[in-house]
C-alpha cells in the first residue's frame, strides 16, 4: 500500500512539473510569436534572438519553437496582443503585469480575479508605471573584478556581482549593443531581457512578504502573463 501511495504521489508531482513546464513553452511560445513578426531570422531580429535564447534555455522543444514562429506569418491564427498593466498588492506595494493574449476579454478579468484574492487590485494607468524604470537586464555567469571591468567597458550602465555571477544593467536602446560586446569579448552570457525596475523598493513584514508571494505566484500562473515585476525589496 505504500508503495502505491509513494508512486501516486511521485506521478502526482510529476504531473504538476510536467503542467508548470508546459505553461512555461506556452508563454515563451507567445513571445516568440510576437517577436518574429519582426522578422523570422534571429540574426536580423535581436528581440527574437533574444526570446530564443531564453527558449533555449528553458530547454523548450524544436518542434515548439518552429510552430510558435509560424505562427508569426499565420494570417488564420488568433492575433497576439501585447498588454501592460497596473496593480497594487498585499502593503501597498506596485505591480507591472506584462500580457500576450488573443483575447483581452478573457485576459483582464483572470488577471483581476487573481489580484482581488490575494489581496491586490488593478491600478489606473500611470499611477504604478512612474514608481519603476525599464531597463536591459543581462546576467552574465562570469565573477571578479576584471568581469566587472569588462561589463563596464562594454556599455553597462551599472554592473553588479551576484552569488552566481553579474548582473548589467543598460539602456533598452543600448540592450543587444551590450549583449553582443560581452560575448566578444569572452564572457558567459546566461540571459539578456528587458525588465521593470523599481526607482524604490517597499519593505514589507515578513507576514506581508507572504501574502505578496501568494500574490505573484497566482498572478504569473495565469497563461497570459509573461512577466510580472514588483517594488518589494
Amino acid at each position: 500500500m505504500s508503495g502505491h501511495s509513494k508512486w501516486a504521489t511521485t506521478k502526482r508531482q510529476k504531473a504538476i512539473v510536467d503542467a508548470k513546464r508546459g505553461a512555461a513553452f506556452t508563454k515563451i511560445g507567445n513571445q516568440i510569436a510576437i517577436a518574429a513578426r519582426a522578422g523570422a531570422d534571429p540574426t536580423m531580429n535581436p528581440s527574437l534572438a533574444m526570446v530564443l535564447e531564453k527558449a533555449r534555455k528553458a530547454n523548450m522543444p524544436k518542434a515548439n519553437i518552429e510552430r510558435a514562429i509560424a505562427r508569426a506569418a499565420d494570417k488564420n491564427a488568433a492575433a497576439l496582443i501585447e498588454e501592460t498593466y497596473e496593480a497594487y498588492g498585499p502593503a501597498g506595494i506596485g505591480l507591472i503585469i506584462e500580457i500576450a493574449t488573443d483575447n483581452k476579454n478573457r485576459t483582464m478579468p483572470e488577471v483581476r480575479n487573481a489580484l482581488s484574492k490575494n489581496g491586490g487590485r488593478m491600478a489606473d494607468p500611470g499611477s504604478v508605471m512612474f514608481q519603476f524604470a525599464r531597463k536591459g537586464v543581462i546576467f552574465i555567469e562570469d565573477k571578479g573584478e576584471d568581469a566587472l571591468m569588462t561589463a563596464l567597458d562594454a556599455g553597462a550602465e551599472d554592473a553588479n556581482e551576484t552569488e552566481d555571477g553579474i548582473e548589467i544593467i543598460t539602456e533598452p536602446t543600448d540592450l543587444m549593443k551590450v549583449r553582443k560586446n560581452l560575448i566578444d569579448a569572452g564572457l558567459n552570457v546566461d540571459s539578456a531581457e528587458l525588465k521593470y525596475l523599481p526607482n524604490n523598493t517597499v519593505e514589507v513584514s515578513e507576514v506581508d512578504a507572504e501574502k505578496v508571494d501568494k500574490l505573484l505566484d497566482a498572478v504569473d500562473d495565469l497563461d497570459d502573463v509573461i512577466n510580472v515585476f514588483t517594488n518589494a525589496a
